[in-house]
């Protein structure tokens, strides 16, 4: 996720490391790569970080954690200085989803103009409000990996296993 600085959020979640003895850290991270090329730890606090977002302000990074024990979305506020506390708050659970056998886990996200939040996770996309209500669920039947708005900004795409699907929204993603 790149910033209107041209600083580059990132998260380093273990998936592909078959041999743990390689890991070079003992934790995973999201990081912020600033325009001038230093790399700063974000927060080390969640187990499996994964999708990473921004609200319009850019005063927002939202982290999907794509863990099953504790499959959530934090939000860490952003600092004047790029940074955050390293403690985000819990924007949305989604546990009893995940419980109920809804397949997938949060993974991929985007946000819309109004700053809604449009994450994978179980059952498929979960549209969350900025303040953590769930306004919706898209329902793709099969774990969904990323989502994306595109074309004329009205049409949100999403990924899974073996298929792309886009639907029309009645919102605008970020950037168009």
């Amino acid at each position: 996720m790149i910033n209107s600085k041209g600083d580059i959020y990132f998260t380093d979640p273990p998936y592909g490391l078959k041999d743990k003895s390689k890991r070079e850290l003992d934790f995973c991270g999201v990081y912020r790569l600033s325009i001038n090329g230093k790399v700063t730890l974000v927060t080390k606090e969640l187990e499996r970080p994964n999708g990473i977002a921004l609200s319009p302000d850019e005063k927002i990074i939202y982290v999907a954690q794509s863990h099953r024990p504790a499959p959530v979305y934090k939000a860490y506020a952003i600092k004047e200085d790029g940074t955050t506390d390293s403690k985000g708050i819990t924007l949305f659970n989604s546990k009893g989803y995940a419980e109920a056998g809804d397949p997938g886990m949060p993974d991929g996200m985007c946000v819309d103009v109004k700053g809604n939040l449009w994450a994978t996770g179980p059952g498929g996309v979960l549209v969350i409000s900025p303040k953590g209500k769930l306004l919706g669920r898209i329902l793709m039947g099969q774990p969904t990996a990323n989502c994306a708005f595109g074309e004329d900004g009205m049409t949100l795409f999403m990924t899974s296993d073996n298929r792309v699907c886009r639907v029309k929204t009645k919102v605008k993603g970020l950037g168009f």
